[in-house]
C-alpha cells in the first residue's frame, strides 16, 4: 500500500497539475470514443498500449479478455458494454488478447484447474476458441479467443444494432507484452462470426 500511497501523492503533486485543464473538462463530460475490452493482466494497460489520455477509452477487463455471449439477466460485463454503446455512443470497440495470458495458457496446456472452480467456469466461455482454434500453442489460442470473442459481442442487442446502423467498427488485437507489438486481427463479417 505503501507505493499506492506514494503513487496517489505523486499523481496530485505532478500529474494532476499539469492535467488541471483536462480533468476539470472531463469533470463534466464523459465521451470515450472506444470500448476496450482487454485482460485483467496487470501487465496490459490500454491507456498505455495505446497512449489515451483520461476519457478517451471505457474499459472493460476481464481474465482472458472474455465476454460472454449475451443472455438475460443481471450482467456486469453486458451492462458495461451497453452503456458504453447504447448511451455514451462509442464508435470503435477493441478487443484485445496478449501474449502469455494466464487463462490461455491454463486452456492450452490444460492445467488442473480444481483449485480454482469459479476460475475455471469462467474459462468455459473460451470454448468456443479452443473448437475453432486449429493450431497448437497459446500464442494461437489467444488470437482465436479474441475473434471467438468478437463473435460473442455480436450477440449483445446494442452492438448488433450499432454495427447494423454502421455506428460502430469492431478490431481484434494481440498485444505482445515483451515487443510491444500490436497485431491487428483481419475481423470476418460480425454477423456471419456470430452464424
Amino acid at each position: 500500500m505503501q507505493d499506492l500511497t506514494e503513487g496517489v501523492a505523486r499523481f496530485r503533486r505532478d500529474v494532476f497539475p499539469a492535467k488541471a485543464e483536462l480533468f476539470a473538462h472531463l469533470a463534466t463530460t464523459h465521451r470515450p470514443s472506444t470500448l476496450f475490452i482487454g485482460c485483467s493482466d496487470a501487465r496490459v494497460v490500454p491507456e498505455l498500449i495505446t497512449g489515451s489520455e483520461p476519457g478517451e477509452l471505457f474499459v472493460i477487463r476481464t481474465a482472458g479478455n472474455l465476454v460472454p455471449a449475451y443472455a438475460p439477466g443481471i450482467d456486469g460485463i453486458a451492462a458495461s458494454i451497453e452503456y458504453a454503446v447504447a448511451a455514451l455512443g462509442v464508435s470503435d470497440i477493441v478487443i484485445c488478447g496478449h501474449s502469455a495470458c494466464g487463462a490461455m495458457t491454463a486452456l492450452a496446456e490444460s492445467h488442473d484447474m480444481g483449485a480454482l472452480p469459479t476460475t475455471a467456469d469462467w474459462l468455459r466461455h473460451a470454448d468456443a476458441a479452443r473448437a475453432r482454434t486449429t493450431t497448437a500453442g497459446v500464442d494461437a489460442l489467444v488470437r482465436g479467443n479474441v475473434r471467438a470473442q468478437l463473435a460473442n459481442l455480436v450477440t449483445h442487442p446494442s452492438v448488433a444494432r450499432a454495427l447494423t446502423r454502421g455506428t460502430v467498427a469492431l478490431h481484434g488485437w494481440c498485444y505482445d507484452i515483451g515487443s510491444g507489438a500490436v497485431e491487428q486481427l483481419d475481423v470476418v463479417d460480425p454477423f456471419a462470426a456470430a452464424a
